[in-house]
């Protein structure tokens, strides 16, 4: 008795240290093999079937995945997310190449409004040290990103305080983007729908400001790791012809291939 509950203390502690990094890797396993049994998991994250089980009815609580005997399964349809702690650890080395690769089509001089998503937050951690650039932001994240990494000029957006991204939303907020007139926006997503060619977020508060943030930029860059592609959201942004770039990573390329031309052509990989 006594030795089961220390092996079990000690899978309690073993490859990820934190709940969020658990969290993280449970959902990546899940992407990649649609349904996975409690036995896998606990293999793949080396802790305790109790913090499995655990681990499974939080995230079922958030609507992102669906529990079956032994196991789980993702639902296509996220009407809620993940912290964001949770969200900045997943795929988190394909954000960061995705944060490059956009960066790139920055340059000297732009304006550059950037939404609260995490893959916008690599972004703005790439561009945060070039002086020459002024940057509008909804995100309280990328804000502090910003400030941090040198930027000068930085505008921050009022409104509803939308917890589950960091973020400001709702009328006030997309109001207050409608003031100003930038070269770049910058967009983070819940899903990229290529079913119904459609970009969507969990909740209207923040699609509109998205899409205030669409409607004042001379061009607009989405930026989405391969798991945006798997899924749909509740709210509707826009459509994907809206967009100039979607930047994403290699794991995207296989559904691009089969997209007509001038949505594929829209595509850039990390």
């Amino acid at each position: 008795m006594v030795g089961d509950m220390q092996s079990e203390e000690v899978l309690e502690f073993g490859r990820y240290r934190s709940a969020p990094q658990r969290q993280a890797r449970l959902l990546e396993f899940l992407r990649s093999n649609l349904f996975t049994d409690i036995q896998l998991l606990r293999e793949h994250l080396g802790v305790s079937v109790a913090t499995i089980r655990r681990d499974l009815s939080e995230l079922e609580g958030r609507g992102l995945l669906k529990r079956t005997h032994g196991g789980a399964t993702l639902i296509n349809q996220v009407t809620r997310d993940a912290a964001a702690a949770v969200r900045e650890l997943s795929n988190a080395e394909e954000k960061q190449r995705i944060g490059k690769a956009a960066a790139e089509l920055i340059v000297e001089g732009d304006a550059v409004i950037l939404d609260s998503g995490t893959t916008s937050l690599a972004v703005a951690r790439e561009l945060a040290a070039k002086p020459s650039l002024t940057f509008v932001t909804n995100g309280t994240d990328v804000l502090a990103t910003l400030v941090a990494g040198g930027a000068r000029n930085v505008h921050f957006i009022g409104g509803e305080y939308v917890d589950i991204n960091h973020s400001t939303g709702g009328p006030m907020a997309a109001d207050m983007v409608r003031q100003f007139n930038v070269d770049k926006a910058i967009l983070s997503v819940s899903s990229v729908d290529l079913n119904r060619m459609l970009l969507c977020t969990l909740m209207p508060q923040v699609g509109s400001v998205q899409q205030a943030m669409i409607e004042i930029a001379q061009s607009v860059i989405v930026v989405a790791d391969n798991s945006k592609f798997e899924r749909t959201a509740l709210s509707v942004i826009a459509p994907i012809s809206d967009v100039d770039y979607i930047v994403t990573d290699s794991g995207s390329r296989p559904v691009a291939e089969r997209l007509p031309a001038d949505i594929k052509q829209k595509f850039i990989f990390a």
